[in-house]
């Protein structure tokens, strides 16, 4: 058992000890081979842009984070994700931040938004994905938390997807939110059309639950 714990903080030195190229290189190494051994290709164009919120969608089981950052790793993205504090915990706690993670409380509706921005601020450059559905399970309506991080991080949002029916994922469009929420849904809910999920039973509508900067 104190082998087996000792594990990934061994494993935690060694990638924090790589360079920066050798470390895009493993990421790049470890997306492909993922990718092919599922018989998945990658899609679309990412924009020219150092930040920007990048939405994960659908949400439908725990496979779409390898998926997704397998995809990244091969399209070179910086990417950042939330994902809840239990995942943080010892011992594979700075593993999951070095791939990206961020922990966040979800019962802080409110000052996650201000938060999530405030971190793509003071980010030399990176993406964060956010999945606007919220669960792997049966979702409602979208949240809107994504789209308000964007408006206050002044940044784009790329419409991230997988689609485990084509097996392919990816880029869908870029859209720079103009702060008329319900008209940039349209446009999303339109570039969405036909994505199918792993369990698609299990897919939100792209519709909203709320509007507001900061529902409460």
């Amino acid at each position: 058992m104190e082998r087996f714990q000792s594990t990934p903080r061994v494993l935690w030195t060694w990638l924090q000890g790589l360079g920066p190229q050798i470390r895009r290189q493993l990421r790049y190494c470890v997306g492909r081979l993922w990718l092919n051994a599922f018989g998945w290709k990658e899609d679309g164009v990412l924009p020219d842009v150092p930040k920007a919120v990048v939405i994960a969608y659908p949400h439908t089981t725990n496979w779409d984070l390898p998926f997704m950052l397998a995809i990244a790793y091969v399209m070179d993205l910086e990417v950042r994700w939330l994902g809840k504090r239990s995942l943080f915990r010892p011992p594979f706690g700075p593993l999951m931040r070095w791939l990206g993670g961020i922990a966040v409380n979800r019962s802080q509706r409110t000052r996650k938004v201000d938060a999530v921005a405030d971190t793509i601020r003071n980010m030399p450059r990176g993406m964060v994905m956010i999945p606007p559905e919220g669960t792997r399970g049966k979702a409602g309506n979208w949240k809107s938390g994504f789209y308000w991080v964007a408006v206050k991080a002044e940044v784009p949002i790329v419409l991230g997807y997988l689609d485990f029916k084509k097996r392919r994922g990816g880029v869908v469009t870029t859209i720079t939110p103009t702060g008329n929420i319900d008209q940039d849904m349209v446009t999303i809910r339109d570039a969405y059309r036909g994505v199918q999920g792993k369990h698609p039973d299990r897919q939100g509508d792209i519709a909203l639950c709320d509007r507001k900067a900061d529902p409460g």
